[in-house]
C-alpha cells in the first residue's frame, strides 16, 4: 500500500501468498500466517478498498470537512422481521443513520399504557453512581482515605496443649464444634484429628502388579526399572517408557505433602469467620490450622479450610511457618468519568507493575462515579507502598492527599492484605444511585405508579444501548460480518469514517481511507482508539500489505474483538425477547418457554463467567452448564415469568419450542447464519451460547423527588466528597425543576439504563438523550440552553458511551 498523501481511487490487486497458520498466543505479537483456505477467502475479499467509505468532492483540496459519508444500510437483514422497513431513513442533515433502540431489538415495556416521564440521564457525573456488591453481599464504599497501617498476618506459635492420651477426642470437642459446624463436618474434623499429623502412607505397585502399602519412611525410593513393571507396561517400547514415567511419578508421590483437609459450609459474615478461627485455635491449641478460602461463584460466602498445622498444600513452595502469607493486596477504587481498563492501566503505571497483576470482579460505566474492589498481586509491595505510589506521596503533600480529590478522577482507599484474588464474575451485582433531572410527568402519582411497577414487576432484561457502540457504525453489524467470515467488511466497518467523532480521530480515518497514508493515520489516531490503532499497526508490520485481514483483526485484544460478536448475539436476544412479549405478553410462562431444571439461588447470576483465562494467568472458575427444559402444559404452574430464559445464539443451546423457536431460526438464517452451527475455523469466534432471564426484578428499590433550579448544583454526593466535605447535595423546595432520585440493586450483567427506560418510557440512545439535554429548560440557567452545538455534545457523549461487556466481559 502506498503511503503517499495524494488521494487516489485506484487500488492495485495484490497477489496471495501461501502461508501457514500460527497459534492464538502469537497473534497479538506478530502477523499470523494463513492457511490456503484463509488465503483463498482473502483473495475473494482482496484487495481491501481503502476508498470504499468516502465520496470525495471532484474539485478542490480533499480534507475531512469536505467529504461526504457513505450512506449505507449497515443493519442486519433480519431487521425486517421486527416489523421495520429494511433500510432506515437517513436524518435530514445527510449524515449516517443514528441507531435507536428499535434498531437493536428494544421495543417493549412491562408497564404498557403509562404516560412518558421525560428526564435527563447522567447530566452530572454524580447523577449516576455505582457501588459494587461483593460475593458476601457487602456494598463497596470508600470508607477511609487515610494512609493504611495494616500489617501482614503472622502465624502465632502454637501453644502446647496437654491432651489425655486415654481420651484423644473429649466430648467437649463435639459440644463446641456443633455450634459452628454441621454434624457431618464435625465427624470429618474428628477423623482428621484422630488420624494424626502424619498422612497415611501412599500406595506403591508391587512386582506382581498388585498395590500394597508402603512399609514406612525407611522404604527405598530408588527408581523402578522397566523390567520390574507389570506386564501391561511392557508390551512395546513406548509402553515401557510410559511405565518408567509412571513409576517415577509414583515415587514422587511417596514424598507427597499432606492434602487432607475439611471445608466448612459457606459463611457469609466476616465476624462469624473470625470467631470460627478463634474457636478452632483455642480448642485445638494450634494443632489444627484454619484459613479462609476464596469465595466461589454461586456460593453465598467463603468457606474455611481446616488442616493439620504445618501441612502444606500440593505444589506449594512455601515453608509451613509461612502458611499465613498474604500474596494479594485489595483496595477500593472510586473513579469518576473513567473507563475501568483505562484506570487499571493508570494504576499499573503508578505502581510500576505489569497491568496483568491488577484484576477486578467486573467493569463499570465510564460516565459516572463508580466504586469497586481491585486486587493486586503484590510481590514484595506493602499496603503503604500502594497508598504512597498511587497518591504520589513524593510529589504531593499529606495535606493535599487528604483534603483534595484524587488526581485524574481516581481515589483508592481501604487497602489491606488478602490471601485470595479477584476475577471477573466474583460479584453479586451493583447498587445504583441515579438522579434524573428536569423530570416532566403528568403528576407525582404517575411517577409513583411507574416506580411501583419497576419494584414489583421488574423490567425487561434487555442488553442496553452501550452494548452496540456509537450511533453510525453499530458494533453488532461488525459482529455479524465476523460471524459471516467477511473479514474485509469487518475491517472496513471498524476503520470507516463516521460523523460525530473528535477532530483528531476524523483526521486519522481520513488519512487512511482517502489519502491512503498509513504513517499519517497512525500518527493522528489517539491511543485510546484501541481497535483502529491495532489494525493500522498490524498493516504497518506487514509493510502496508492489507491482505492478511484475519491477522489484522487478531491483533485487536481478544475481549474487544469478542465484544463485536457478543453485540450481535445481544441484538438477536433483544429482538426475539421483544417478539415473545409482543405475541404472548408477560403474565406468565407459556408452552415452549425455556427454564432451568433447577432454580438458581437468590442473587446468583444466571450465566457463568466465560473465557480461556483471566488477567495475570488466573483461570476463571467455570460452573458446569445448567440443564434446561422446554415447558409443557403440565409445567406451567411450577414456574413464573421470572424463571423464563431466552438463549443467546450458539451451538450448545436449546431454542424455544413452537412458533417462537421457528422465528428464532428464521432470524438467524436471514442474516446468513446456520442456527445449528456456530463453530468457526477461527476457534475464538465459535459460539457455544448461553441463557439469560427475560425479566429482572431489582432489589431494595426506593425513590424520592426533589426540586432544584441551578443544574450545576449537585443532588447526590460521592463517597470521596463526603469524606472531604465537598459538594454536599443541595435541594430547593421552591426550585423551578423536578428531579427523581432512584436507588436500586441489580444482578450481574443487568443494565441500569434498561431499568430507567421502564420508568421513563423514553429512548435511551445517545442521540435521543443528547437532544433531550440540549433542549432541557434547566440548561438556560447556566448559560448554555440552546446555544451549545448539538453535534459537539453528541460527539462528547458518544465518546463516553460506557464499557461493556461489560466485555464481558461482561459476564454474559
Amino acid at each position: 500500500m502506498s503511503t503517499s498523501a495524494e488521494p487516489t481511487n485506484d487500488v492495485s490487486l495484490v497477489r496471495p501468498r501461501d502461508e501457514e497458520d500460527v497459534g492464538d498466543d502469537e497473534r497479538l505479537l506478530k502477523r499470523p500466517k494463513l492457511t490456503d483456505e484463509e488465503a483463498e477467502i482473502m483473495t475473494e475479499n482482496a484487495p481491501l478498498d481503502l476508498t470504499m467509505t468516502v465520496d470525495a468532492h471532484t474539485s478542490g483540496t480533499l480534507t475531512p470537512s469536505s467529504y461526504t459519508y457513505k450512506q449505507e444500510n449497515l443493519l442486519p437483514p433480519s431487521r425486517k422481521l421486527l416489523g421495520l422497513p429494511p433500510a432506515p431513513e437517513f436524518p435530514p442533515d445527510g449524515l449516517m443513520h443514528r441507531t435507536l433502540e428499535v434498531d437493536v431489538g428494544i421495543s417493549q415495556y412491562i408497564g404498557k399504557g403509562l404516560s412518558q416521564i421525560n428526564g435527563i440521564i447522567k447530566q452530572r457525573f454524580t447523577d449516576f453512581m455505582v457501588y459494587e456488591i461483593d460475593m458476601t453481599h457487602n456494598v463497596t464504599h470508600v470508607k477511609s482515605i487515610e494512609r493504611p497501617t495494616a500489617t501482614l498476618v503472622s502465624a502465632p506459635s502454637p501453644p502446647i496443649v496437654k491432651v489425655d492420651s486415654s481420651e484423644p477426642w473429649p466430648s467437649s470437642f463435639d459440644e463446641v464444634l456443633t455450634g459452628i459446624l454441621s454434624k457431618e463436618k464435625v465427624e470429618a474434623v474428628k477423623a482428621l484429628f484422630l488420624e494424626g499429623p502424619t498422612p497415611p502412607a501412599p500406595k506403591t505397585v508391587s512386582r506382581a502388579g498388585s498395590p500394597k502399602a508402603s512399609p514406612g519412611p525407611s522404604t527405598s525410593t530408588a527408581p523402578i526399572s522397566g523390567d520390574s513393571l507389570p506386564v501391561e507396561f511392557t508390551g512395546t517400547k513406548a509402553k515401557r517408557q510410559q511405565g518408567r514415567k509412571d513409576a517415577r511419578k509414583g515415587n514422587k508421590e511417596q514424598k507427597a505433602v499432606d492434602n487432607r483437609q475439611v471445608l466448612s459450609d459457606p459463611i457469609t459474615s466476616k465476624e462469624q469467620r473470625s470467631q470460627f478461627h478463634k474457636t478452632m485455635r483455642d480448642l485445638f491449641g494450634g494443632k489444627l490450622d484454619t484459613f479462609t478460602d476464596d469465595v466461589k461463584p454461586g456460593e453465598p460466602g467463603a468457606r474455611i479450610v481446616i488442616k493439620w498445622a504445618g501441612a502444606g498444600s500440593k505444589g506449594s513452595r512455601r515453608a509451613a511457618n509461612d502458611r499465613d502469607h498474604q500474596p494479594y493486596i485489595h483496595f477500593t477504587l472510586q473513579k469518576t468519568n473513567r473507563d475501568t481498563s483505562d484506570v487499571l492501566a493508570y494504576l499499573a503505571r503508578m505502581l510500576k507493575v505489569d497491568g496483568k497483576l491488577l484484576t477486578t470482579a467486573g467493569t463499570k460505566d465510564k460516565r459516572g462515579v463508580t466504586c469497586q474492589r481491585v486486587c493486586l498481586k503484590r510481590g514484595r509491595m506493602t499496603v503503604e507502598d500502594v497508598w504512597d505510589r498511587i497518591n504520589q506521596a513524593g510529589r504531593r503533600t499529606l495535606t493535599q492527599i487528604l483534603e483534595e480529590r484524587g488526581e485524574r478522577g481516581v481515589r483508592v482507599s481501604d487497602i489491606d492484605y488478602r490471601k485470595g484474588f479477584l476475577q471477573l464474575g466474583m460479584l453479586k451485582g451493583n447498587e445504583f444511585l441515579i438522579t434524573l433531572r428536569n423530570v416532566k410527568a403528568a403528576s407525582i402519582e404517575v411517577i409513583n405508579e411507574s416506580m411501583n411497577i419497576l419494584k414489583t414487576k421488574g423490567f425487561i432484561n434487555y442488553y442496553g444501548m452501550q452494548r452496540f457502540g456509537t450511533a453510525s457504525i453499530p458494533t453488532h453489524a461488525i459482529g455479524l460480518a465476523i460471524l459471516q467470515s467477511d473479514w474485509a467488511k469487518a475491517v472496513d466497518l471498524i476503520l470507516r469514517p463516521r460523523p460525530g467523532e473528535a477532530p483528531e480521530i476524523q483526521e486519522a480515518r481520513f488519512a487512511w481511507s482517502a489519502e491512503k497514508n498509513l504513517e499519517k493515520a497512525l500518527a493522528l489516531m489517539p491511543r485510546r482508539v484501541v481497535a483502529e490503532r491495532c489494525l493500522l499497526e498490524s498493516f504497518k508490520r506487514m509493510n502496508g500489505d492489507t491482505r492478511n485481514l484475519i491477522g489484522a483483526l487478531s491483533s485487536i485484544p481478544r475481549n474487544l474483538r469478542m465484544m463485536y460478536v457478543h453485540a450481535y448475539q445481544s441484538y438477536v436476544w433483544n429482538a426475539i425477547v421483544s417478539e415473545r412479549i409482543k405475541r404472548y405478553g408477560l403474565d406468565g410462562p407459556i408452552v415452549g418457554d425455556i427454564v432451568y431444571e433447577e432454580k438458581i439461588s437468590d442473587g446468583e447470576s444466571d450465566h457463568a463467567p466465560t473465557g480461556r483465562g483471566g488477567r495475570g494467568g488466573y483461570k476463571p472458575q467455570r460452573r458446569p452448564p445448567r440443564k434446561v427444559k422446554v415447558l409443557s402444559w403440565e409445567d406451567l404452574a411450577n414456574y413464573t415469568i421470572f424463571d423464563v430464559l431466552m438463549p443467546l445464539p450458539g451451538t450448545d443451546v436449546a431454542y424455544p419450542g413452537g412458533e417462537l423457536g421457528e422465528l428464532y431460526r428464521e432470524f438467524l438464517k436471514l442474516d446468513g447464519l446456520d442456527p445449528s452451527n456456530f463453530n468457526r475455523k477461527q476457534r475464538e469466534y465459535s459460539l457455544a451460547g448461553s441463557y439469560r432471564k427475560i425479566v429482572h426484578l431489582p432489589k431494595h428499590v426506593s425513590w424520592e423527588t426533589m426540586h432544584y433550579t441551578d443544574p450545576e448544583i449537585p443532588l447526590a454526593q460521592s463517597d470521596e466528597d463526603k469524606l472531604l466535605g465537598l459538594d454536599p447535595p443541595q435541594t430547593d423546595e421552591d426550585g423551578r425543576f423536578l428531579a427523581l432520585q432512584i436507588r436500586l440493586q441489580l444482578g450481574t450483567a443487568c443494565y441500569a439504563t434498561m431499568a430507567l427506560r421502564e420508568v421513563t418510557k423514553v429512548d435511551t440512545s445517545t442521540h435521543t438523550q443528547t437532544m433531550l439535554t440540549v433542549a432541557s429548560e434547566d440548561q438556560q440557567y447556566r448559560g448554555v440552553g440552546f446555544t451549545e452545538d448539538p453535534e459537539l455534545m453528541e460527539t462528547e457523549m458518544a465518546e463516553e458511551v460506557a464499557d461493556e461487556e461489560s466485555v464481558v466481559a461482561e459476564i454474559s
